[in-house]
């Protein structure tokens, strides 16, 4: 994440300042009658000193008079001439050193960017400030709010729709297709398969399977077409004199009759010997399709296969669509079931982090360190972005709301100055007078 910067063509454009409100108006209004104020103090001052120096000839006190109008007077003009040099030129002289603000704007706007980045944006004080915000608190009681989750699952289904149409034009449902179709044939499926056999033959589950095997084929070797089935091929194979004497019927029967009974023994005995060898018939088998490439590639072939048939992609594509259907239609409120969901997860997942102080401590100090570094790497780029903001004022408005906010206080200098000036001349006229005297 970078600060943006202001760009050279942005900023020859100068940035207003709106000086209009009702406030503002106030305040000017004041600064106009502060400023007629000190003004005719100045005229005041100097018409005491002309009237002063005309009647000192009638007596000595008028000399006090005219000496602190006169300091009085010199005071105002030189305060007057301070605070306007800081804005402006006075009188519109092009006198140097005037216009302070003005003539140095850029340098003011570079120092002022170092200023806030040196002393502002350091790492201690900035840790500082952000361990004093409680983040995780503020999480939870925003997502608890019930109006507050509403609306951020209505946000987010807003913006699901153009999510998907950006997924499917911007091609990343076909790189996600291809990387996952990368990933399933880059898994081994054989030791897999034969890790999940094992734990199947170790917790027993195989002689479920065996059970149920063998009820599956006493039920067919019961049924008559089956025995139908097995008689004929018998037939086939038995001499002619035997047929005669149905032979192939009582051999059917003792077929069937030694299956069903060695089944029900085996079914009913969990320690029967079959059930053992049964054992290292699967072991083996799970032993071989861990370790035999023959196996291997037998089971790589079966994906290969699963995965390239058009059957997939097609119900790939129609899940998607079922998707982006739902997705549709929650958006425009046809549906509100995913909105509810949403809001539920939400309104769940603030009330579990309210109680848990542990995430809380831990979400406090992740977005501690994030911000903190993101702060650290673009502290240089705030020092710039705000000096040329800065750069980009237009003075004159600037300037003018500066007045209208602290130039009241800065008209009271020269208050000031007529008194304290008058005082220090009336002081000096004191000194010298006595010095006369003496």
């Amino acid at each position: 994440m970078r600060v943006c910067v202001q760009s050279k063509a942005a900023m020859t454009v100068p940035r207003t300042f709106a000086v209009d409100t009702p406030a503002d108006a106030q305040r000017a209004a004041e600064l106009r009658r502060v400023k007629l104020l000190a003004t005719l103090v100045l005229a005041a001052t100097f018409a005491i000193f002309i009237a002063a120096r005309a009647l000192l000839p009638i007596h000595p006190a008028f000399g006090f008079v005219a000496a602190f109008a006169e300091a009085a007077t010199i005071g105002g003009l030189a305060d007057w001439y301070a605070v306007v040099a800081l804005f402006r030129r006075p009188l519109g002289l092009p006198i140097p050193h005037t216009a302070i603000i003005q003539s140095n704007q850029h340098r003011i706007a570079d120092k002022l960017g170092e200023f806030i980045e040196q002393h502002f944006l350091e790492a201690a004080p900035v840790e500082a400030k952000l361990r004093q915000i409680d983040f995780g608190a503020f999480i939870a009681d925003w997502l608890r709010d019930r109006k507050r989750s509403e609306d951020l699952a209505r946000f987010a289904l807003r913006l699901l729709p153009e999510a998907v149409a950006a997924t499917e034009n911007s091609g990343l449902m076909t790189f996600v297709s291809r990387r996952i179709t990368a990933q399933l044939m880059s898994i081994d499926l054989a030791p897999l398969a034969a890790g999940t056999l094992r734990t199947f033959v170790k917790e027993g589950r195989h002689q479920g399977l065996l059970d149920d095997i063998m009820r599956a084929v006493h039920q067919s070797l019961t049924q008559a077409e089956t025995m139908a089935m097995i008689r004929e091929k018998i037939r086939d194979e038995l001499p002619t004199l035997l047929k005669l004497y149905r032979a192939d019927r009582f051999l059917v029967n003792k077929i069937v009759a030694s299956a069903t009974a060695f089944f029900e023994e085996v079914r009913n005995d969990p320690k029967h010997p079959f059930r053992d060898e049964f054992d290292r018939m699967v072991l083996t088998f799970v032993d071989r399709l861990g370790s035999d490439p023959a196996y291997a590639e037998r089971i790589q072939g079966l994906k290969r296969d699963l995965l390239a048939r058009p059957e997939l992609s097609s119900l790939a594509r129609h899940i998607w669509e079922n998707a982006r259907s739902f997705f549709e239609r929650s958006a425009s409120g046809e549906t509100q079931v995913l909105e509810q969901y949403l809001v539920r997860m939400f309104v769940t997942a603030g009330e579990a982090l309210a109680a848990d102080a542990e995430m809380r401590a831990e979400i406090n100090q992740g977005l501690v360190a994030v911000l903190r570094s993101v702060v650290a790497e673009q502290k240089s780029g705030v020092s710039t972005f705000i000096s040329d903001q800065v750069k980009s004022w237009d003075m004159g408005q600037l300037i003018a709301l500066i007045e209208i906010n602290i130039g009241r206080d800065l008209q009271y200098i020269r208050f000031n100055g007529s008194l304290i000036g008058g005082l220090a001349g009336l002081v000096l006229y004191t000194l010298e007078y006595l010095l006369r005297l003496v």
